[in-house]
Parts: C-alpha cells; sequence; structure tokens
C-alpha cells in the first residue's frame, strides 16, 4: 500500500468492521449460507459484514452477484474510474469503512494517491484533472439529488468521451454504493488498526 493517508475521520488504512447485530457462526452455518459465503467473497467466512447479512442467503447471493457483475465486469468503465466513483460517493456519504477499501483499490489500479487525501478533504475540489472531475461530478449529483439527475448530468461525461456503457457503469457503481453505504453505516461500524 502506499502512504497511509488520514482527514477528517477517513483513511487509506485496511480497516475491520464490527457488526451491532448478531452474525453466523461460520462453523454452524447451513450448507446454503456456506456456499452463499463462499461465492461472496475469499473472506467472506470471517467477515462481521457477510456473515450479517448472510442470516438471509438468497439475499446475500443475489446481493453478492449485483455487487461482482457491476464492479469486476470486464469491458466498459475501467476499474479505476469505477473505484474513484465508488469512493466519492462513499467520501460523501460518510462511509468511513468504504471510503478506505476503494481509497486502496484507486490507488492500486490507478498507481497514484494524491488524490485519495483531497477526496477526504473536500470531493468537489478534489480532481486532478478533467476525466477525475467528470467521475466525481457525476457521483455527487446521484448522491446528493437523485431525483434531479438528469441528462444534462451526463454530459460532462460525454464531454471527456465516455460511452454510453461507461456512463451506465458508473451510475451503477455510485448507486451500489449509495445502497451499500447505507448497510454498512445502519449494521455495524469501522474498526481501526490499532496504532
Amino acid at each position: 500500500m502506499s502512504d497511509v493517508i488520514k482527514a477528517n475521520g477517513f483513511t487509506n488504512q485496511t480497516l475491520g468492521w464490527k457488526a451491532w447485530l448478531d452474525v453466523v457462526d461460520a462453523n454452524a452455518a447451513t450448507p446454503e449460507q456456506n456456499k452463499v459465503l463462499e461465492a461472496s467473497h475469499p473472506q467472506a467466512k470471517t467477515s462481521d459484514y457477510y456473515l450479517l447479512l448472510v442470516h438471509e442467503p438468497h439475499i446475500l447471493d443475489q446481493r453478492s452477484f449485483t455487487y461482482n457483475a457491476i464492479m469486476y465486469a470486464p469491458g466498459g468503465l475501467n476499474r479505476a474510474d469505477r473505484e474513484l466513483g465508488a469512493l466519492a460517493v462513499s467520501r460523501i456519504n460518510g462511509c468511513v469503512y468504504c471510503a478506505s477499501v476503494h481509497a486502496q483499490r484507486f490507488e492500486q489500479l490507478a498507481k497514484r494517491n494524491e488524490i485519495v487525501r483531497d477526496m477526504f478533504v473536500d470531493p468537489a475540489t478534489a480532481a486532478k484533472n478533467e476525466r477525475d472531475a467528470a467521475v466525481i461530478e457525476v457521483a455527487t449529483a446521484l448522491t446528493r439529488d437523485v431525483s434531479g439527475f438528469d441528462a444534462q448530468n451526463l454530459q460532462v461525461l460525454k464531454d471527456q468521451g465516455f460511452s454510453e456503457i461507461e456512463m451506465l457503469d458508473l451510475i451503477h457503481s455510485v448507486s451500489v454504493f449509495g445502497w451499500a453505504n447505507r448497510l454498512m453505516q445502519n449494521l455495524g461500524e469501522p474498526v481501526f488498526p490499532a496504532e
């Protein structure tokens, strides 16, 4: 990982997450729960988040399928821009855990981290180039006023040469994290590493 960044309660460090409700004991999970956990994420059997959501395995299965299709599908918008959009919405919503994950992924994929500290300080002024600005602007518009989002909001992406599928991928990544942020923030809390 690059240098540790901390600002306004956000960080690019690897955080834990602690559920406020009872989680499924991975050793006592049903066959259906185990199958869904194994398909969801490599660390799902040790993650409070997945062990909480797997109380309803069918719903977690659908959530994981949707998430993986949005964030990891080949083609369309590049992964770094998907992660930048997810970072922007997570920062705006105040989801410290999700912001840390997407800051790390963005840094890994884009091979740059100068935008991360600035994103933690103020997403409105964080962009380092016009493409970043377009991604952040659309993420902000969708996050702050989804009912007012329209074709005019997409013009900034068109002006940067985004294709229709790239625009759709960005809308999906921002939207799925608007939803995921609310789950994370309402069901538990981030756990910071010991100093």
